[in-house]
């Protein structure tokens, strides 16, 4: 047997998935997220589900590292090398004050302290012409200093760089010479773009990040061939393709979103499949809950992202999927405030403890003990019956909170756990607003494709709080973001800035510009994947003349310039409501996505299916909207043939999550065993 696996790395749990073609055999667990050595976790994944490491052919790994080291500050101590009189542009940023309403505002601190920023003489201009040659006297100096300072990476970008990489490229080389076992790395390998603040602080976390990913890749490497491994280790990255170790540990600032992005890779594939054409992607954890939009199959990938948020954080500049996570996850804490108000998250109990009921030490009630105490999941069948729930902790954890603000018994108890429930929903579908609402999209178009495993639970109340007709949740859908990136391809993007007016005359160095970033994907591609078969998308950053902000505008292989700027006003029009067909638009940077075909699992090969066809039984589950408990079926998903129907209230259960219908909903099961609620009756 030779297995495709993968594994995601999440805040509360590892999941892994394993699919032999041959057979097609399929194989879901789960395991605690284990912090001191993630890779531990990993092999416990593997012990679970009775695989080893030398039966996976290739494993496709997406982990949260990344992001984890930027929100808690734990990188490598970093220096910053940059051009004469450029030391401070981690300060100075953007000069401006994204809350101006706060009087107290002040940003995060840089990664990289001003104590660890030094300059040497260079010069290059806009056009890429060397104004003052590299001082290389200047920088064997620095380097010494930087050697008595102990420096475990350096973080090298040179003003206008974008325009001449040269001096970047003989800096590296001459400090890797000088500092070795010191991680080297240089702005345009990341970005050449001539943006420079966001390239001086994209570099500036890839030097913070390198260190730590390189040494837990090189680990998970060693550990796993140690174990028989043979195949070929792929990492996920945050623009939704999967990317080489050697390019991961080149430019490990592209896994800063490398987690979730599994999922929104398997929406996308199920909605082609299904025929669905725009759907929410929504995932919910153990940690937080993540969504982002799926148009025609394809999601919006955003040439920066902000780790921290906009306001307070720094930029990467480095394609993600355009992706909003809030703190809303299963573990995620209900507490009060000074004022006795009730909040939910986004602190999480995370695995250790986890919530109280999983008996771990957790005194602290969290979604899921919210879920328990309501009926809406199983004691003794949660993850397959491998954690029995203890329903007197979570009830003793609630109350805690219930008799602060007079709910008393227990019905007051179980009206808590309600409100913390709704208080969960209200959160989440905020977050769907942002990545809908918010670009001029209604989410009542879209079906809500919801996975994790919370967001079976709780699809159904957020579609109803969205106005949204259809909740669809895929085959194990606790698992779903590792089954995501089975169905990744191999990607690479480029970009670089290239400005204009947009008139007759740009439209052939356009054309040359991408044919020359195609060839330099496509050899990449070739080298690092073996690729044959390759494809390309093709963007531009546009605004109207005298603007600040872009739009990235498709831009097809053969766009002419009617076809650029129709595309230019439709975007244009649907993110600000107006367009302008009299005012000149002009080009800011050119975008190249390339992709290449990996081997996929057929995707009806995914879902187990039971040959027993039990029976359903019933449980007590509490809806508001009904007044109390009432009695729900209880269904096993695996015996849910495609063709099954039937009317809410029901819970359907299966390892790594539990799907509730709620009284007014009905479901079916679709051709892919996909269950589909419809939220539209009442």
């Amino acid at each position: 047997m030779s297995y495709a696996v993968a594994v995601d790395i999440g805040g509360t749990f590892t999941d892994l998935v394993g699919y032999d073609r041959e057979t097609r055999r399929v194989v879901y667990t789960k395991s605690a997220t284990t912090y001191g050595n993630f890779v531990d976790g990993i092999l416990d994944c593997f012990v679970k589900a009775d695989l080893t490491p030398e039966q996976a052919q290739y494993l496709n790994h997406g982990t949260t590292l990344v992001i984890n080291s930027f929100i808690q500050r734990r990188g490598a101590k970093a220096a910053l090398v940059t051009t004469e009189g450029f030391r401070d542009i981690l300060e100075i940023a953007r000069a401006n004050r994204p809350d101006p309403f706060d009087l107290h505002y002040q940003r995060d601190p840089p990664l990289i302290p001003r104590s660890l920023r030094f300059e040497v003489p260079e010069r290059v201009d806009t056009f890429g012409e060397v104004l003052a040659p590299l001082d290389l006297d200047a920088l064997d100096r620095l380097a010494e200093q930087l050697r008595a300072q102990k420096v475990e990476a350096v973080a090298i970008f040179f003003i206008n760089s974008f325009a001449n990489s040269a001096h970047e490229t003989q800096a590296a080389e001459r400090l890797r010479e000088k500092l070795p076992g010191v991680y080297i790395t240089c702005s345009t390998d990341l970005t050449r773009e001539w943006y420079e603040f966001e390239r001086t602080s994209t570099v500036a976390a890839n030097a913070y990040v390198g260190p730590q990913v390189n040494t837990y890749i090189r680990r998970l490497e060693d550990d796993m061939k140690s174990r028989g491994f043979d195949g070929t280790l792929f990492m996920m990255g945050s623009n939704g393709g999967l990317l080489s170790v050697d390019r991961t540990c080149r430019q490990p600032v592209g896994l800063v979103e490398s987690g979730p992005i599994g999922g929104c890779i398997g929406a996308g594939a199920y909605a082609e499949e299904l025929g669905f054409k725009n759907v929410v992607a929504f995932d919910m954890g153990g940690t937080t809950a993540k969504c982002a939009l799926v148009e025609d199959g394809r999601f919006n990938v955003e040439s920066i992202y902000y780790a921290g948020g906009y306001v307070h954080g720094f930029p990467i500049k480095s394609p993600v999927i355009d992706i909003v996570e809030v703190g809303s996850g299963g573990g995620s804490v209900a507490w009060l405030d000074s004022q006795n108000r009730l909040h939910v998250g986004p602190r999480s109990a995370g695995s250790t403890p986890g919530p109280v009921c999983y008996g771990r030490g957790g005194t602290e009630a969290t979604v899921t003990d919210a879920n328990l105490v309501l009926g809406r999941l199983n004691a003794d069948r949660f993850l397959g019956g491998e954690l029995k729930l203890d329903t007197a902790g979570a009830e003793r954890a609630i109350r805690k909170l219930a008799e602060p603000l007079g709910y008393s018994g227990e019905e007051g108890m179980l009206r808590l756990a309600d409100g913390i429930l709704s208080l969960a929903t209200v959160t989440m579908a905020g977050a769907i607003r942002q990545v809908s609402v918010e670009h001029g999209l209604d989410p009542r178009d879209f079906m809500l494709f919801s996975y994790g495993g919370g967001g079976p639970l709780h699809g159904a109340a957020l579609a109803r709080e969205l106005s949204v007709p259809t909740v669809v949740i895929p085959p194990a859908p606790g698992n779903f973001s590792a089954v995501g990136m089975l169905l990744a391809d191999a990607r690479i993007d480029l970009s670089k800035t290239f400005t204009g007016i947009l008139t007759q005359d740009a439209i052939g160095p356009v054309q040359d510009a991408f044919e020359a970033l195609e060839a330099e994907a496509a050899a990449s591609l070739r080298k690092e994947f073996g690729a044959r078969e390759i494809m390309f998308e093709r963007h531009a950053e546009m605004r109207y003349l005298g603007q600040r902000h872009n739009i990235k505008v498709p831009v097809g292989s053969g766009g002419d310039l009617a076809t650029i700027r129709k595309a230019f006003e439709r975007d244009y029009k649907r993110r600000y409501g107006h367009s302008d067909s009299e005012n000149p638009a002009e080009l800011q940077a050119l975008h190249l996505s390339a992709f290449a075909r990996q081997q996929r699992p057929d995707l009806s090969g995914l879902p187990l299916i039971s040959k027993s066809g039990a029976a359903p039984a019933s449980r007590h589950v509490y809806f508001k909207e009904k007044g109390g408990f009432v009695d729900a079926a209880v269904y096993e998903r695996s015996a849910l043939p495609p063709g099954f129907a039937a009317a809410g209230p029901a819970l359907i259960e299966e390892y790594g999550s539990t799907t509730l219908v709620g009284p007014f909903d009905r479901f079916e099961i679709g051709p892919l065993y996909e269950i589909r609620i419809h939220c539209d009756a009442q």
